[in-house]
């Protein structure tokens, strides 16, 4: 099977399967029970209703519509794919919900509305238009996107914008005046080609105007060339930026040229082309997935060009998510009745600010990048940056009110930063991170139990993506048939223990165990027996290089996959005991929650080891620790053998460690609860800290926990995650799902990078 039509599958599998789709309504109040509903509905939904009769504010107060954005197209212009028609388009817009939701928080419905006709659409769209706090115009072609978005805008009272036009121009505007900084150039003097007259190179043209750049040095062209000001039938918006230079071709119009823009199609921009354009060039290639040139080419031909695209597998990539959600959620939270200049321009300040600052660690860590920092290869933040959506939001709000169209202005700006942190949720931003930084360099990972399909179909994904190098153990003959029936037909080392052609190696293997085990009972021939055991096998394979890590349990109880783990790979250098911490993906972000597989009923000692283990842990994943010890006491209220053990590690902990976020003896609600602990213990190290790291006192506790969670509410947990090996060896839950697993490839490759790294 052909990789296009692999992934065509799997696309139309990805929206078919559970369900068709890609959003979904969720209740966020109470239903269980009669009175519930009887509030929800009848009669009790009469009251909201006759209080926004009252008062049309009061529909922010009582309803969703304040956090409710409308992405709304005729699917006229879809992504690449041209005029496809309202309902082809709306795999597009429901993506973009999901975008508005797990960057911003921001719930959307998508609207297709099937006419090409503007006074239909901008009629249509005000009808509706009460029931959202904003609208997102996506996928319309111009000249009609103009029209639409500038009557939207006049008549309506909430934000309105077309993200084709002005999320490119706001990214690539903030881009280019970093560029132009790292250059020595000024936007007023720069001579700027712009390539393509659609919806995006207008806005984006009229926004580097409002930067500073000069009619007089703009250059526009479309598919017949220059645009000219002799030439005929001229759209209104492209008369605005005519030229009366005697130039009429693209590669004319480079020449001398400091910035090259293109919003066209890939591949006709020539390497000749950059050879005439000024010192320093400015080149940002932004059609996609084909760039005007190639960024590779382009970097061989000029060694002094700062390129951008709108790819992720190069630098500076000019992506709208760092703009969109985050214009929304702060046009949406002052209330805002409109995006205006002032917005925008707010937002491009912000963002090209914000490059400049120090990147956190969790950032460079996604990119496998030492240290990040402004200059030609970072012009622009990258999509994955935590601190987008208080930097941008919080911006755009200000810009809103000092332009006097905000209806609810901010009064507590600390407050409102810990509001858009809290919204970064359960949408699993870590783990899209860490398979992204899995992606920059991935390892040779065994797949001990790759005869059963969930496994198999695991390493498919992560061999597809990029995450993983898959190295599959099992039964030849079942791998190969399970490969055929899930279409995963690459070229992977498959490795069946037993067979006879791995005699050789079993033995090899298998006097390597003896010489390091043999004063441990064991005998070479029990050493040859355990060889043909797939996990002794596997854990070979990583001890001898021939693997960079294992991951192994699908199949087995977790007690008898630890145990010749521990045997063959050993403990890391100064560990004591290995231990096993859970990521629990939560509302309030990444909690993790350790010892919740191995150790039963650890001592103090054991304890202050395994909340050690667990920063490190963290660090490698570039978040601070602030942990909690927990205990049914807080802080010596209960004296008995239980809680001592507790208070006597964090002793340990702060003598120790003595930079560590960490205190306890403590119960998890006051853990967890940050305006309950800072009332009632404003001694504690905790104080004003959000904690994200749980250390139970005994296995029981810490394995209950994190299961009931993960069963009652939904919440994803990552792991157990072990800690404290020689080598990365990761073992996963009885019955882990496809999803699960490739989460756990995915940490297996960074901790051996980060292993790499240290050495």
């Amino acid at each position: 099977m052909s990789n296009s039509t692999k992934n065509r599958r799997e696309a139309l599998l990805y929206h078919a399967k559970p369900s068709p789709g890609k959003i979904e309504v969720v209740p966020t109040k109470p239903y269980a029970s009669q009175r519930d509903l009887s509030l929800a509905y009848s009669p009790g939904v009469a009251e909201p209703c006759l209080e926004i009769e009252k008062d049309l504010d009061n529909a922010y107060k009582y309803t969703a519509k304040g956090n409710l954005v409308a992405v709304i197209s005729n699917g006229t212009a879809v992504l690449g794919l041209g005029d496809i028609g309202a309902l082809a388009s709306k795999p597009v817009m429901e993506g973009k919900g999901l975008l508005f939701k797990i960057f911003a928080d921001i719930n959307v419905f998508d609207i297709e509305v099937d006419t090409k006709d503007v006074d239909k659409f901008v009629e249509t769209v005000k009808a509706i238009a009460p029931t959202f706090g904003g609208i997102n115009l996506e996928d319309i072609k111009a000249p009609e996107a103009f029209e639409i978005e500038r009557r939207l805008k006049e008549e309506l009272d909430i934000p309105v914008m077309h993200d084709d036009q002005h999320g490119t121009a706001i990214i690539s505007a903030a881009a280019l005046k970093n560029a132009l900084e790292i250059a020595g150039k000024d936007i007023s003097k720069a001579k700027i080609v712009i390539n393509g007259a659609g919806a995006a190179a207008i806005s984006c043209t009229k926004l580097y105007k409002a930067l500073g750049a000069k009619p007089e040095n703009i250059v526009m062209c479309d598919s017949k060339g220059v645009i000219r000001t002799d030439r005929d039938n001229l759209t209104e918006h492209k008369q605005e930026f005519a030229t009366d230079r005697d130039l009429h071709t693209l590669s004319e119009a480079m020449d001398g040229a400091d910035v090259f823009i293109g919003l066209s199609k890939g591949n006709i921009v020539k390497p000749e082309m950059l050879l005439t354009m000024a010192d320093t060039p400015i080149v940002f290639a932004m059609a996609n997935p084909t760039p005007e040139i190639d960024y590779n080419l382009a970097i061989e031909t000029r060694k002094d060009i700062i390129m951008a695209t709108g790819r992720s597998d190069f630098p500076n990539q000019v992506n709208n998510v760092l703009g969109f959600p985050f214009i929304f959620r702060g046009a949406l939270d002052v209330r805002a009745t409109k995006i205006n200049e002032a917005m925008k321009m707010a937002a491009v300040h912000a963002l090209a600010d914000l490059t400049k600052e120090i990147v956190p660690e969790l950032v460079n860590k996604t990119y496998n990048e030492t240290s990040i920092q402004f200059g030609k290869n970072y012009i622009i933040p990258k999509p994955f940056d935590s601190r987008l959506i208080t930097r941008i939001s919080a911006a755009v709000a200000k810009a809103a009110m000092d332009s006097g169209v905000a209806k609810k202005p901010i009064t507590n700006w600390e407050a409102y930063h810990d509001e858009l942190s809290d919204r970064l949720g359960t949408d699993n931003k870590l783990m899209r991170m860490l398979q992204n930084k899995a992606k920059t360099d991935p390892k040779k990972i065994v797949f001990a139990e790759a005869d059963h399909l969930d496994v198999l179909k695991a390493a498919q994904i992560t061999h597809e993506d990029g995450i993983a190098k898959p190295i599959l153990l099992g039964d030849k003959e079942i791998i190969k048939e399970l490969m055929l029936e899930i279409h995963f037909d690459a070229d992977i080392e498959i490795i069946d223990p037993k067979c006879k052609d791995q005699e050789e190696r079993r033995d090899r293997f298998a006097q390597i165990y003896w010489k390091n085990s043999n004063r441990k009972g064991i005998t070479l021939v029990n050493a040859k027996k355990w060889m043909r055991e797939r996990n002794y096998f596997a854990a070979m394979l990583v001890n001898e290089g021939y693997a960079d890590g294992l991951i192994t349990g699908y199949s087995r109880s977790y007690p008898s996959v630890v145990k010749p783990m521990i045997e063959l790979i050993g403990k890391a250098k100064g560990v004591d005991r290995v231990a096993a911490t859970n990521m629990m993906m939560t509302k309030r972000g990444p909690l993790f929650m350790s010892d919740t597989a191995i150790n039963i009923d650890p001592d103090a000692k054991a304890l202050a080891n395994i909340a050690k283990m667990t920063s490190l842990t963290m660090r490698m994943f570039g978040l601070v620790p602030n942990m909690a010890m927990l205990s049914f006491s807080n802080y010596g209220s209960s004296t008995n053998e239980k809680t001592n053990k507790v208070k006597q590690a964090t002793e340990l902990l702060h003598k120790n460690m003595p930079n560590l976020i960490v205190d306890g003896e403590i119960q998890v609600d006051f853990a967890l609860n940050n305006e309950m602990r800072n009332q009632n213990f404003p001694f504690s190290k905790l104080m004003g800290k959000k904690v994200n790291s749980l250390i139970f006192p005994d296995l029981n506790s810490a394995n209950i926990s994190y299961k009931l969670m993960k069963e009652l509410t939904g919440i994803t947990s990552v792991g157990p995650i072990i800690m404290g090996l020689k080598k990365p060896v990761h073992i996963i839950q009885l019955g882990s799902s496809v999803n699960e697993i490739v989460d756990m490839v995915a940490i297996c490759v960074v901790d051996s990078q980060e292993r790499e790294l240290k050495k």
